[in-house]
């Protein structure tokens, strides 16, 4: 058994105490490289005047991408949204899209947004990506492809997906936002499906401020999408298809490169973090924490515990209020589920009983802090509330239920 110092419970900030930190410790702190280089970038940047329209920066990290996942093509764009667009476009499917519900909203709106129809399909509760059965459940004549989401960093069942896109004929995509720098057969993802999507925002493992890219192996499709990102031009007024504004601009492609130099130290500040947590939250079987595969190449980006229901009588949201009152931002990720909300909430109102798995896992997943900014000791802190609040729980559920009693029988 680990021990830890732990407050006593009484003294916890939900009950009036002080917090245990004077800042907030967030999930998903931006990761910040060498500033020094980040700033020659900037004032190179500024003193050729090249501040957008496919500059030197921009094909340089997606070279420099391209190199790091071994990919054919790398194409960068303003953000991760944009990017699942222009590919779900470049890729010409129509009609239903199957995709998971537990995902960022942004992965249904981009089917949405094409004017096609996202089928919300349920996850393996174990892993939290795509469930292939039910995935084979839900394919119907008018379904043209899948867009698996490698949650949390671990990639979904590839193999089994690819097998069920090449039977039925049907275009296989991948929302990788959570999976820069991770692999699966010790091959890269980015490499996998018709394209693969990631995500540069300024809370991923690698962000550009803001940022996404598309990465591909096929020709056709990254010509497609190297038109389609800049409106469609071909040439010095020479436009060729129809088009959007999905351009990275050079600052933001200054910030990837000064990051991508770092990555190295990011990931490993990230698995110091998940295997100090594992450490201390082994033994208590109130949490279990989702393992890492590292056999594979993994980003450790997302710290996250599954709540037990059997061994612990807070509900989720409770030991959520718990935490923030201590200034440890921990979230309760993709809640309530993509159905559940607007406009698929309308449109499916039946959703949620063919989603028993997406329910159950939507209820009780925490995302706990982590990345370069939280040190060991911090996870630490927060492993000893962890624990002050599950040897106390039943006092802090009278607590939190506004029960009084006198202090001094408790």
């Amino acid at each position: 058994m680990i021990t830890l110092s732990k407050p006593c419970w009484a003294d916890l900030a939900i009950l009036g105490g002080k917090p245990a930190f004077t800042t907030p410790l967030n999930v998903g702190t931006p990761n910040v490289g060498d500033r020094r280089a980040l700033y020659a970038r900037l004032d190179d940047m500024l003193d050729r005047r090249w501040l957008s329209n496919d500059g030197q920066y921009v094909r340089e990290l997606e070279h420099r991408i391209q190199g790091f996942l071994g990919v054919k093509h790398c194409m960068a764009v303003c953000n991760a949204t944009v990017a699942l667009e222009i590919a779900v476009r470049a890729a010409g499917l129509s009609g239903e899209v199957i995709l998971p519900s537990f995902t960022f909203i942004a992965t249904a709106h981009a089917v949405e947004w094409q004017g096609l129809t996202p089928v919300f399909c349920d996850v393996d509760p174990t892993t939290h990506c795509l469930d292939p059965r039910a995935v084979e459940s839900a394919i119907s004549p008018r379904t043209s492809g899948i867009i698996g989401v490698h949650t949390w960093g671990r990639p979904c069942a590839i193999d089994a997906l690819t097998r069920i896109a090449d039977e039925r004929g049907l275009t296989l995509l991948f929302d990788a936002a959570h999976a820069f720098g991770c692999s699966h057969g010790q091959t890269m993802i980015g490499n996998f499906g018709l394209a693969e999507v990631f995500s540069f925002h300024a809370t991923k493992l690698l962000n550009t401020f803001e940022g996404g890219a598309v990465a591909t192996n096929d020709d056709a499709l990254a010509a497609k999408i190297r038109l389609m990102r800049n409106f469609g031009f071909a040439g010095y007024d020479n436009v060729v298809s129809p088009g959007t504004n999905g351009k990275m601009n050079e600052a933001s492609a200054a910030m990837g490169l000064t990051n991508l130099e770092s990555i190295d130290e990011f990931i490993e500040a990230n698995r110091r973090n998940y295997h100090a947590y594992e450490r201390y939250l082994r033994d208590l079987p109130a949490f279990h924490m989702l393992p890492y595969d590292e056999v594979e190449r993994s980003n450790f980006q997302y710290e996250i515990v599954e709540l037990n229901d059997s061994a612990l009588d807070l509900t989720r949201d409770q030991l959520i209020k718990i935490l923030h009152a201590e200034n440890v931002l921990a979230r309760r990720y993709f809640f309530p589920g993509c159905h559940r909300m607007e406009p698929y909430r309308t449109r499916f109102p039946g959703a949620a009983a063919l989603l028993p798995n997406t329910e159950q896992v939507a209820s009780r997943v925490v995302a706990l802090p982590t990345g370069a900014a939280v040190s060991e000791v911090d996870v630490e802190t927060v492993c000893g509330i962890l624990r002050t609040v599950v040897d106390n729980q039943r006092i802090l559920c009278r607590r939190l239920s506004g029960a009084t009693w006198p202090r001094s029988k408790e």
